[in-house]
């Protein structure tokens, strides 16, 4: 078992070559069912050499170019990429009230959560992903994917990622000693997801015996990898992405 805690300093900072803003999509959307609803995925092949694959969960606007784009950096890393679709085909919410709704309707119903990432999952591996899967997720994304870490259900996991997602484990869930290593990228001036709330994972992942690496960017706010967002801290974003690529290689 091992575990690393990260500061915003103990990484050198690369010159990354990120994305400008203008994207076109190398991958396809694509159209799947869970329990009879309709949903609309992204699904990207790395093609040859396929070192394993990711499944994304989206933030609290639903599944859009920032994950798509993300999936495709992914790609050219040698992964097969899946961004799942949580809240149904044609449902990307705009108001701040309407993506408070569809995330609580899914924080208050776990199992359908947990139903539904799953399901995204099995397409992913239908549309021929490698079945070694990392699950990663943005914001609320991130809660989803510790969700899916707490309850065991998925199987060929071979890693689970938080980037500025919410941390708190829900009264009757804990993680067990078989949950599979964990990558957590916080913003140190995030004021939705404390330090505390932090603290306070690690402590339950030490005490579980969960391998874990938590990377604490200075300065950087909630949602500080989201492209052209107010909130986008370049030297977060460039150091937790190369983290998590190294992170990737280790567990794939």
């Amino acid at each position: 078992m091992k575990k690393i805690l990260l500061s915003a300093t103990t990484l050198p900072l690369l010159a990354l070559s990120l994305p400008a803003m203008a994207f076109s999509p190398t991958g396809e959307d694509v159209s799947y069912r869970v329990n009879n609803e309709d949903f609309q995925g992204y699904f990207v092949s790395a093609v040859d050499n396929v070192k394993g694959s990711v499944l994304i969960v989206h933030d609290w606007d639903g599944l859009d170019d920032y994950e798509r784009q993300r999936a495709d950096m992914l790609a050219e890393e040698g992964y097969d990429v899946f961004a799942v679709d949580l809240f149904g085909e044609g449902n990307r919410p705009q108001a701040v009230d309407d993506k408070r709704a569809a995330t609580n309707q899914l924080y208050q119903d776990r199992e359908r959560m947990r139903a539904l990432t799953l399901g995204g999952l099995a397409q992913a591996r239908q549309q021929g992903a490698a079945e070694q899967t990392v699950i990663i997720g943005y914001c609320f994304g991130g809660a989803v994917a510790l969700e899916i870490a707490r309850s065991g259900e998925a199987d060929n996991i071979a890693a689970y990622s938080s980037f500025h997602g919410g941390l708190t484990t829900p009264d009757g869930q804990a993680y067990s000693s078989e949950t599979a290593p964990i990558f957590i990228a916080h913003g140190g001036a995030d004021s939705a997801v404390s330090l505390e709330d932090v603290a306070n994972l690690a402590e339950e992942l030490e005490t579980a015996g969960v391998t874990y690496e938590v990377g604490i960017y200075s300065g950087a706010p909630h949602v500080f990898s989201v492209f052209g967002s107010d909130a986008y801290h370049e030297r977060a974003d460039q150091r937790s992405w190369e983290a998590f690529n190294v992170w990737l290689d280790e567990m794939l």
